[in-house]
């Protein structure tokens, strides 16, 4: 066993995102730049990954070998990455990949002009996936799941955020939460997984019922499951909005998440500006998602308070739902991080997809979108500490593109799968494109 686990040499561009370990997030203006690491002539960029997968050093081939000059023998893998580019592993902050009972049909529906509490009304939507997802095993459940993490993985993210939310039942969520368990333990992944028992109001229930079933019964039976080691839950999640649950429904559901120990990272704002932005400001949210309704009022809560807004451009796109604000949450101060939304209504895991949607629709600059899919959608999950950005101590996440400039990842709309030469995960070779390396 070698002395380092990665020597990635020769690089054109590094794109560190900050070169400060210290640096966890980033708001408002601070998000106009990235932290570049060009080479210079034929002296290319080196990142020296240790025994334990993180970063050792990131700087100029030269430097490296007058620090470590014995390192490109005590690395157990080189990878030469001459004429390419180098950005941090992806960070996907919004996700519903547990189900089973795609939704193609309602693809129709929604082109022909039905609104997604149209189709949700008729009993498509969200009541179609429970439908579906409560009847499949555990195993049934893993396998899909399974498989879209590796395509996730394949289009460069290195860590995901991934809720349940399609029981709706005690049973039925900790089914759900168990296959997130399962691919904590067994994929390269890191998962950050979240309570989204309050994703919809069961057929035949009220919303106060269901308010009630989630905090009385849901939450204290995974609680206990927690506190036996079988779990371990992240984030607590509801999807604030008129028609679901109301704004002090929501409050409770996220106050007594917050009181079993997850993080409130929930819906907000989406199709009716309710403040939900404002009420989860005021309880301390480490991240609020969508935000298409989101008011000024809103906006200030979340500067103040430190709240991460995920956006997510692919929603918004294929329900053709006015954009969120995103310009003018960042001229306040806000943190904004991407997700994509990956769900049966909004089938999109390429974050490279995303960002140029965020780019395009959001009007959001490259670098923005950058540190939005890195540093910014860790910090949404409380990660930033060991991801999201290229510096010493941090987990070797890394993306290698085959570009001459780290902004073809964005400007090749689509193309991901062809520029994407490796996905490294911890120091690993998690994918690349020459060879399937699972």
């Amino acid at each position: 066993m070698g002395a380092y686990k990665l020597l990635v040499k020769g690089a054109k561009q590094v794109v560190t995102v900050r070169n400060d370990e210290n640096v966890r997030v980033l708001r408002g203006k601070e998000m106009q730049h990235v932290d570049i690491i060009d080479a210079k002539g034929e002296d290319g960029v080196s990142i020296l990954v240790d025994s334990n997968g993180r970063i050792e050093f990131v700087g100029l081939d030269s430097e490296r070998v007058s620090k470590y000059p014995r390192s490109e023998d005590e690395a157990e893998q080189v990878i030469e990455a001459k004429g390419k580019c180098i950005v941090p592993g992806l960070v996907d902050a919004h996700t519903h990949p547990v189900w089973v009972g795609d939704r193609v049909h309602e693809f129709a529906m929604k082109l022909a002009g039905a609104s997604y509490m149209e189709v949700h009304e008729a009993g498509g939507g969200i009541h179609f996936t429970v439908e579906h997802t409560r009847k499949a095993s555990q195993d049934e459940l893993y396998v899909s799941f399974s498989k879209r993490l590796y395509d996730m993985m394949s289009a460069g993210t290195t860590c995901v955020e991934c809720k349940s939310g399609y029981g709706l039942d005690t049973e039925t969520e900790i089914k759900m939460l168990k296959v997130i368990e399962t691919a904590k333990r067994e994929h390269p992944l890191t998962i950050s997984s979240t309570f989204c028992g309050a994703h919809a109001i069961p057929k035949g229930s009220t919303a106060e019922k269901a308010t009630e079933d989630v905090i009385n019964n849901q939450l204290p039976a995974i609680k206990r499951l927690m506190k036996e080691g079988q779990l371990h839950v992240d984030n607590i999640d509801v999807f604030c909005e008129k028609g679901v649950f109301d704004l002090e429904q929501s409050r409770a559901i996220l106050e007594a998440g917050k009181a079993a120990g997850l993080q409130i990272n929930f819906h907000g704002d989406e199709l009716h500006p309710l403040n939900g932005a404002k009420m989860g400001a005021e309880l301390g949210a480490l991240a609020i998602s969508h935000l298409e309704e989101i008011s000024e009022e809103g906006i200030a809560a979340m500067a103040s308070s430190g709240s991460v807004g995920v956006v997510l451009p692919t929603t918004a796109y294929i329900l053709r739902l006015r954009p969120p604000p995103v310009r003018r949450m960042l001229e306040a101060g806000v943190a904004v991080a991407l997700g994509s939304d990956f769900n049966p209504n909004a089938y999109c895991m390429a974050m490279p997809t995303v960002m140029h949607l965020a780019c395009v629709l959001l009007r959001m600059t490259m670098p923005e979108s950058l540190i939005a899919a890195t540093l910014n959608a860790a910090s949404a999950l409380g990660l930033s500490k060991d991801y999201g950005s290229l510096s010493r101590g941090k987990y070797a996440d890394l993306v290698i593109i085959d570009a001459p400039r780290w902004e073809h990842l964005i400007y090749q709309f689509g193309c991901h799968d062809k520029i994407i030469d490796y996905v490294i995960k911890n120091g690993h070779i998690a994918h690349t494109k020459y060879e399937c390396c699972g």
